[in-house]
């Protein structure tokens, strides 16, 4: 059993802690129950090995005025970062309780020493802001250290260190990510950087992915594309204008719910119009899926006689794919085959059943379309899920196993949305959201972003559902400038990274049916652009031209913090 003081002088929660999930080796989530009681946070878990902690931490105003008003940190005013999930260090058990924001304030200054280490980046970010804030950080957090053992109490003056340690640390990291990319943008989309690497083939038709010698992962010799999704039921010359200047490709989604509504009778009429939109007026790729996503938003209902009979339920599977693959296998260039087969969500699936399944959906699609690239989509990437569904594996765990297994995939596509309720949306910071990445890319293969979002608004369940997590926040609350924000943050952060094939934002605009989220196109219920529409412009140029527009700075991107001198 682990044990936390809360950050809170006066808790009011008492039961479940929602947002709340343990970690074990190699930032894998375990089974275990958190649960706080008169501010006191206990982990129950079922191994004697050392765990870490992973919870939702409100960074807002009411959390910033503990430390006092108007602080000003190296030129730069700390302001409300927002609601992110944030985790520990693997802690061994002990008799006495550990104070959480301590213990939250060392794993993101050691998270920002390994990035450095990972991104070879120590001597480049010496004498930085980053680098500065660090320090500063790190002072903050050794006098709570020196602090704790009198007193770990919430208003102690331990805590208010390490909150301090924790609050910069934090301001640090982002800059720090932001910095990272706009240092990589330019070598890895204009080629030097694959040329640092491999310049024996000057003929850009011949040059192959390559591994990264230095920091692991492909390095992928031409620029990554930037695309949508398209509702099949929406579509207007609205909307086709906004395609054509801010995408290079487009994602129909074919939700197996809308493509056979009914058993045996398919409607294609909403999916050929776009196709044949991009195919012969735009000029664009199409990527077509996933076509077997077992979301309740995706699944038809004639489909659930059958979720109990696995032999059934393969057969169905098989005979959809080979209908959609061979109707649309002379438009589409690339498959999501499968999404979220590692959840099981609502069709509960053994480990041998969710492989097995996996790899029909591949050996089917690569049979029929040959030439066309296949891609299997990961969901929940961090894999909260998993401590709640013993029954289910964890996301890296099962990409490594298609690996293992010999299934041959062309790239593993990420689904990166944040801003929600639902399961596994909740916020997380640039700095996460980068080593997120880069752990995937351990794979040694292409990682696409199938789906990047956040909403315009907040979101919540309209139904009263007990212990649901906090949808978070990103520094602000959920609005259009603050969508357009996060999307250069964090699209700028991917495309910087040199096994990004390829982004596609989630809703090019809002959709009128089912969702994960309501508020999260480009363009709004009516068809008009957001600001969001504007940056995946400008971001496109950025990628042509490769070079990041000047205007997005930390500074700008980050809310314009710095104090006047």
């Amino acid at each position: 059993m682990l044990r936390f003081v809360s950050i809170d002088p006066t808790p009011t929660t008492t039961g479940a802690l929602s947002g709340a999930y343990l970690v074990g080796k190699d930032n894998v989530a375990i089974a275990g129950e958190v649960t706080v009681c008169d501010g006191i946070i206990v982990c129950e878990k079922g191994t004697t090995e050392a765990v870490a902690i992973a919870v939702q931490l409100d960074l807002d105003q009411g959390r910033l005025d503990q430390l006092g008003s108007d602080i000003v940190v190296e030129g730069v005013r700390l302001a409300p970062l927002g609601t992110w999930t944030l985790q520990t260090c693997l802690l061994p058990q002990r008799e006495s309780p550990y104070l959480l924001v301590l213990e939250l304030a060392r794993h993101r200054i050691m998270m920002f020493l390994t990035k450095l280490e990972d991104w070879q980046a120590i001597e480049s970010t010496e004498g930085t802001l980053p680098m500065r804030l660090f320090d500063i950080a790190r002072e903050s957090f050794i006098q709570a250290m020196v602090c704790a053992p009198d007193s770990i109490l919430p208003d102690s003056k331990a805590a208010k260190l390490a909150l301090r340690a924790l609050w910069i640390a934090l301001e640090a990291s982002e800059r720090l990510a932001l910095q990272q990319a706009e240092r990589d943008f330019t070598p890895r989309n204009d080629g030097s950087m694959y040329e640092s690497i491999e310049s024996e083939h000057t003929d850009p038709a011949k040059r192959k992915p390559i591994l990264h010698p230095g920091r692991g992962g492909v390095m992928l010799p031409f620029k990554p594309a930037m695309g949508s999704v398209v509702s099949p039921n929406i579509f207007a010359p609205m909307t086709q204008d906004a395609i054509a200047r801010s995408c290079d490709f487009i994602t129909v989604p074919m939700r197996w719910t809308e493509m056979e509504p009914a058993e045996g009778e398919y409607d294609y009429s909403k999916t050929d119009r776009w196709i044949e939109w991009a195919i012969r007026q735009a000029k664009i790729q199409v990527v077509g899926g996933p076509l077997i996503d077992f979301r309740s938003t995706s699944v038809p209902e004639w489909l659930y006689i059958w979720e109990n009979d696995y032999e059934t339920l393969r057969e169905l599977v098989y005979e959809h794919i080979k209908t959609l693959v061979t109707r649309y296998r002379r438009t589409v260039t690339r498959w999501t085959v499968c999404s979220g087969l590692h959840c099981g969500e609502h069709f509960k699936l053994s480990f041998e059943q969710m492989m097995d399944l996996t790899r029909i959906c591949v050996l089917v699609t690569r049979k029929l379309h040959p030439r066309a690239k296949i891609q299997v989509e990961i969901t929940q990437p961090w894999g909260e899920y998993h401590t709640h569904d013993r029954s289910s594996l964890p996301p890296l765990l099962y990409a490594e196993m298609l690996s293992q297994a010999g299934i041959q995939i062309d790239a593993f596509s990420l689904r990166m949305q944040m801003g929600s309720y639902r399961p596994g949306l909740q916020t997380r910071d640039l700095l996460a959201f980068s080593a997120m990445l880069d752990q995937y890319a351990m794979l040694d293969r292409p990682i696409t972003i199938s789906s990047l979002g956040v909403p315009t608004s907040k979101i919540s369940p309209k139904d009263n559902l007990p212990n649901h997590p906090n949808a978070g926040m990103w520094r602000q609350p959920w609005s259009e400038a603050l969508q357009a924000d996060w999307l250069s943050a964090y699209a700028a952060v991917a495309l910087s990274k040199p096994y990004i094939e390829s982004i596609c934002w989630h809703e090019l605009a809002d959709p009128t049916g089912s969702t994960d989220m309501r508020t999260g196109g480009l363009m709004d219920i009516k068809g008009l652009g957001r600001p969001a529409l504007d940056r995946m412009t400008e971001l496109r140029t950025a990628v042509a031209e490769s070079k990041l527009p000047p205007t997005w700075s930390a500074d700008a991107l980050l809310g314009s913090q710095n104090a006047p001198t």
